[in-house]
């Protein structure tokens, strides 16, 4: 089994029981040159670019090195296949074959998509049983937060990946993204840090509520559980994935990340309590694939693929 989903099979396992990431062509391609014609020429001519451009690769994304290893997984794991990328695309199937093409270029194994042709893909998100769906859309993500479905906006970053490292690093913020907003609230209504303080204190051994991509946590530290059996059988073996929670908390707050943490049966790699450090310092140590926070201002010339989760009371009084 993995977690509450009931993942487990001897079996190749149904999307239901797949960790499954949907992610826009936005996320995982760069489309600067694409969006600037549909912008300047409007749709037809995007329609005409696209098809007189079908066989050139497009150049890679700021998902792409996440969802590259992410892939590997599956490589390890020939016989359950654990995971799967969706392609959830605004593009029709027509102007979306180079979408198609260029995945099958980079050997990417994607092989389930749906075209909506201008519409919104978030309704879709449960019918391919998503546990994150990226996307360079802000408005499609937070109709999709809205909705109260698992999103994020990738943020473009410089980011240089080294393709010889095969290591798949996910790091992620606490409040507002794998917890609640819960003690954000807190924070925001008083607007006193002594009083978010003395509030997780008292609750120290009260876990969170999930936030928005705690159930993502939870089926990557499954697989990270997986892979711990799979060390203790092959001396050899070099684990795939790694984890690690990257929080502006600090003591007496932590005790209450540590509570929700094992409640949830995640344990990541790493963790880190700031309080007040930049994130970027450890980020830009750490180098993660991708990083997850609530707030634009730890994310904003961080030189790291980073995705903004718009959840919370912070993102609601654009803050």
């Amino acid at each position: 089994m993995i977690g509450a989903s009931g993942w487990g099979s001897s079996m190749m396992y149904p999307i239901e029981q797949k960790l499954v990431i949907g992610v826009a062509s936005s996320a995982l391609f760069d489309l600067t040159e694409s969006h600037r014609v549909y912008l300047e020429k409007g749709e037809e001519e995007y329609r005409q670019h696209q098809k007189e451009h079908i066989n050139d690769i497009l150049p890679k994304g700021v998902a792409f090195p996440f969802l590259r290893r992410f892939l590997e997984i599956n490589k390890i794991y020939q016989t359950e296949k654990p995971v799967e990328v969706v392609l959830l695309s605004r593009n029709d199937p027509d102007t979306g074959q180079r979408v198609f093409n260029s995945i099958r270029s980079y050997g990417l194994d994607i092989s389930r998509a749906g075209f909506l042709s201008g519409k919104s893909p978030h309704k879709y998100i449960p019918a391919f049983n998503v546990s994150l769906f990226l996307s360079a859309n802000e408005k499609d993500v937070r109709q999709a937060i809205e909705a109260g479905y698992p999103a994020g906006t990738v943020i473009p970053t410089q980011f240089a990946d080294d393709e010889e490292d095969q290591e798949l690093r996910v790091a992620f913020d606490f409040d507002g993204v794998i917890a609640d907003d819960e003690s954000e609230r807190v924070f925001q209504q008083n607007e006193s840090l002594d009083m978010f303080q003395s509030h997780e204190a008292a609750r120290g051994d009260i876990p969170h509520n999930l936030g928005p991509l705690g159930g993502l946590l939870q089926k990557l530290s499954f697989l990270q559980k997986m892979e711990k059996e799979r060390e203790k059988k092959d001396q050899n073996y070099q684990r795939i994935i790694r984890t690690a929670v990257v929080t502006a908390r600090n003591a007496p707050a932590h005790q209450r990340v540590i509570t929700s943490l094992n409640n949830w049966g995640i344990t990541p790699d790493e963790t880190f309590f700031l309080g007040g450090i930049e994130k970027h310092r450890i980020l830009e140590v750490m180098k993660p694939h991708i990083f997850f926070d609530d707030q634009m201002r730890h994310i904003t010339g961080v030189n790291v693929p980073s995705v903004h989760v718009p959840f919370g009371i912070r993102n609601r009084n654009n803050v």
